[in-house]
């Protein structure tokens, strides 16, 4: 049974939803935490990285729960609304710290309802992705409902990243307190009507079953296949410099940038990075692709990238007056993460043939379970490098009263504050991004023309296996 508008629609609605939850937690819970609330910087840091960690490790675990899930509804349903329900509870009450807590009390407050919302929010992700194969046939139809939701995802991660701050400033006024709680009620209660209608709409097939790779075999896979390997820390590299950069860029607007109105140049800088992000994947991709090698085109981004954040650099020592200036470096770092995004992924895809051609053992499942992995492992390490940093340079409102939160605060913070703020966002992510570069130019062989040899060996060999069942 072929899918309609409505199913597609419903499923395309659900990852807008769960991707604006999980992109409003992972771009502003450090912030919200450590400069609206006044945790400290370190703990924040450690609290972030321990339960990004402990939320990967949880994925496999979720994904046998639902594999040995039997209702009525299906095993993919009843957990994907249990989970978005509760998600949703939790990630409101994560954005709403009591006013009286302090000190110890907010620590504990802030890590407590963190790794409950990664609990949570794994208990819904996961089956939300493996549900696909219940009602879905496999080929194009499975292809393109997948293509769909990645891209409804991307929407919601940009509806986030544009509108929050200035949400937070229109409902909350000069208290970003008040605003990020009532932010967060919102985006809490569009994500439960999203998901609802989801499982409503969407009707699985309660036979299927999914594959449901434990760590043992993520990491006996990646030891056995030295070209996953090589894929697996390049991306941790440079997804830890990516994140370390979206960390730090709102206390750059905020501290440095200045202003009264700092967050309406925050949302012009991530509403013009964001799309050129997206039309880099959807057409300066394919554009390349047709000219170039994948590792050709793999180096040019990170050319780009580096040369973005030198310009960054350069222009933050300056006196910047106009937004419009930073579009420049913006242009160069926004356009290579879209496409190494890709490439990574493509890179990823290509490890599966190798390693079956090495070891005689097709790992997919198992190595794309690693995606989710690396990168909440990457978003860790990159939160406590920001961490430590803000903690260094000493930038925090928490001692700032709510009637100064009108004036420029830029104007309030040492120079060297500043100096070190612009340093830490661009010159770690630059060093990440050499580290990233050497590992994989010395160890990666997957060139095109060695999976043209590969692709064709295992045509050879499936070739011989058919002859020999035929016989």
């Amino acid at each position: 049974m072929k899918l309609g508008i409505k199913e597609k629609a419903s499923y395309g609605l659900g990852a807008i939803g769960k991707d604006m939850v999980y992109m409003l937690s992972a771009s502003y819970v450090l912030y919200y935490f450590q400069d609206v609330c006044g945790v400290n910087a370190i703990a924040m840091g450690i609290i972030l990285l321990v339960a990004r960690v402990f939320d990967a490790f949880n994925d496999p675990i979720m994904g046998v729960v639902v594999a040995k899930t039997r209702t009525r509804w299906g095993k993919f349903r009843p957990w994907l609304m249990i989970g978005t329900l509760t998600n949703a509870v939790v990630l409101f009450i994560m954005f709403s710290a009591p006013p009286r807590l302090d000190g110890k009390g907010l620590v504990a407050y802030a890590a407590i309802t963190y790794i409950v919302w990664g609990v949570t929010y794994t208990m819904m992700d996961i089956p939300y992705w493996s549900m696909i194969p219940a009602f879905t046939e496999s080929g194009k139809e499975r292809e393109n409902l997948t293509t769909l939701a990645r891209s409804c995802a991307g929407v919601g991660s940009a509806i986030i990243t544009i509108v929050t701050m200035i949400a937070v400033h229109t409902l909350g006024g000069s208290n970003e307190r008040v605003g990020f709680r009532w932010f967060a009620l919102i985006i809490a209660i569009l994500f439960a009507l999203f998901i609802t209608l989801t499982c409503v709409n969407i009707k699985e097939d309660a036979t299927v079953d999914m594959e449901t790779p434990s760590i043992r075999q993520m990491f006996r896979a990646l030891l056995q296949n030295d070209q996953a390997m090589t894929i697996v820390v390049t991306i941790v590299v440079i997804n830890c410099a990516v994140y370390i950069t979206s960390n730090l860029v709102i206390y750059f607007f905020k501290y440095d940038f200045g202003g009264t109105g700092w967050f309406n140049s925050y949302t012009l800088f991530n509403t013009f990075g964001g799309a050129i992000q997206i039309l880099s994947m959807m057409i300066v991709f394919p554009l390349l692709r047709k000219f170039m090698s994948t590792i050709r085109i793999f180096y040019i981004c990170l050319g780009s990238a580096i040369i973005g954040y030198a310009v960054l650099l350069v222009l933050a020592f300056t006196n910047m007056s106009s937004v419009f200036l930073l579009f420049i470096p913006a242009f160069f770092i926004f356009a290579a993460n879209g496409v190494l995004q890709v490439l990574t992924t493509i890179f990823l895809a290509n490890t599966v043939d190798y390693g079956e051609m090495q070891n005689g053992r097709r790992d997919e499942s198992v190595i794309f379970s690693m995606q989710t992995f690396v990168v909440k492992l990457a978003s860790g390490i990159a939160a406590l490098i920001a961490s430590l940093s803000l903690a260094i340079f000493k930038l925090s409102s928490e001692s700032t009263t709510e009637a100064q939160q009108t004036i420029d605060l830029a104007k309030n913070v040492a120079a060297s504050s500043k100096a070190g703020l612009r340093m830490a966002m661009t010159i770690i992510p630059v060093i990440l991004l050499f580290v990233g570069l050497f590992w994989f130019r010395k160890r990666f062989i997957l060139t095109d023309q060695k999976m043209e040899e590969i692709t064709e060996k295992l045509h050879e060999k499936q070739g011989r296996q058919q002859e020999g069942v035929s016989l």
